[in-house]
């Protein structure tokens, strides 16, 4: 009898002995091996066209006193270069962003 022959293709990737062990904890405590977590998540991947959680920068308001004079001048100026270009929010708009933002919290 022949046996179909599997194809696979390996992937290595590099990542810190801390949080390989951590990722193995888990999924040993799920009985899930580390091959069928990343095959998971390739998979979702392909099935969501998009990395499958949400990827963004954690926005902290800009603090005035931490920054150089010429950082402070580069934020002045990326402020009258908002307004040049039309980038304004009405006073409706500002409004109710500060309510959504009110009610996340």
């Amino acid at each position: 009898m022949v046996r179909p022959i599997k194809k696979t293709a390996s992937v290595f990737t590099r990542v810190s002995p801390e949080l390989k062990k951590q990722a193995e904890d888990v999924l040993d405590k799920l009985q899930i091996p580390m091959s069928t977590a990343l095959s998971m998540s390739l998979q979702q991947v392909v099935e969501q066209q998009g990395i499958p959680f949400e990827v963004k920068l954690h926005h902290h308001p800009l603090d005035a006193s931490t920054l150089t004079t010429e950082q402070f001048d580069q934020e002045i100026q990326k402020g009258f270069d908002d307004f040049k270009h039309g980038k304004t929010y009405t006073v409706e708009q500002v409004h109710q962003q500060l309510q959504e933002k009110n009610r996340q919290s």
